[in-house]
C-alpha cells in the first residue's frame, strides 16, 4: 500500500496515477466523490477524461473491503481517490442532518476511524497494489470556525494512521513526487 498526499492541486492524483499504471496495466480506480452541484460534477467529468479508458471505475467511499479483498488480482491496481473525501462524505453521513456545529465530533471520529481500521485491513488483505491518494491538510493556518477544525483534526489523524500502515508514502510539492517514506 502506497500513501499519496500533497496539498490542493500539488500534482499527487497524477503521481498516483503514473505510479499504479508502472505497477500493473490494470487499475481498479475507486472514486469517492459525490456530485452535489455542478462545479463537483465538472471536476468528476475531467478527471474521468484524464484517465486511461480501460481503467475500471467504482464510485463509492464507505465500506471499501467490499472492492479491496484478497480475491483481487495482483495484476490489476488498486488507485483509491481519494482519503479526504471519504473523510468528508463519512463525517457528513455521520452528523446528519444536523448543524455541524451540534454535531459530536468524537462519535464521528469514531465512526471514521472504524471505516479507515477497516481499509487497513482490507488493502493488508489484499495481493493488489494499492494507492491511496489524500491532502495535507494541516500545513495551514488553524481554520476559524468549528467544523473546518474538527475536520483537519480528523483528516490529520486518518492521514499519520495510513502513513504509518503503508509500505510508501509519497509527497507531491508543485508537481514533483518525494518518497519520504
Amino acid at each position: 500500500m502506497m500513501l499519496i498526499t500533497g496539498g490542493a492541486r500539488s500534482g499527487k492524483s497524477r503521481q498516483a496515477e503514473e505510479l499504479a499504471a508502472q505497477a500493473a496495466s490494470r487499475v481498479l480506480y475507486i472514486a469517492t466523490s459525490q456530485i452535489f452541484d455542478g462545479e463537483m460534477a465538472q471536476r468528476v467529468a475531467h478527471h474521468k477524461a484524464s484517465r486511461p479508458a480501460h481503467w475500471r471505475t467504482v464510485e463509492a467511499w464507505r465500506d471499501l473491503g467490499r472492492f479491496i479483498t484478497p480475491a483481487n488480482p495482483p495484476g490489476e491496481a488498486i488507485l483509491l481517490e481519494c482519503v479526504t473525501t471519504l473523510v468528508t462524505n463519512l463525517m457528513f453521513d455521520e452528523g446528519g442532518e444536523q448543524d455541524p456545529e451540534t454535531w459530536n465530533y468524537a462519535a464521528i471520529e469514531a465512526a471514521v476511524h472504524q471505516q479507515i481500521d477497516q481499509l487497513i485491513a482490507a488493502c493488508a488483505a489484499c495481493p493488489a497494489p494499492i494507492f491511496l491518494v489524500t491532502n495535507e491538510v494541516g500545513m495551514g493556518i488553524v481554520p476559524e470556525n468549528r467544523l473546518a477544525r474538527h475536520f483537519r483534526d480528523i483528516a490529520g489523524r486518518v492521514n499519520q494512521r495510513l502513513a504509518q500502515a503503508a509500505d510508501g508514502v509519497w509527497l507531491v510539492v508543485s508537481g514533483i513526487g518525494v518518497k519520504i517514506k
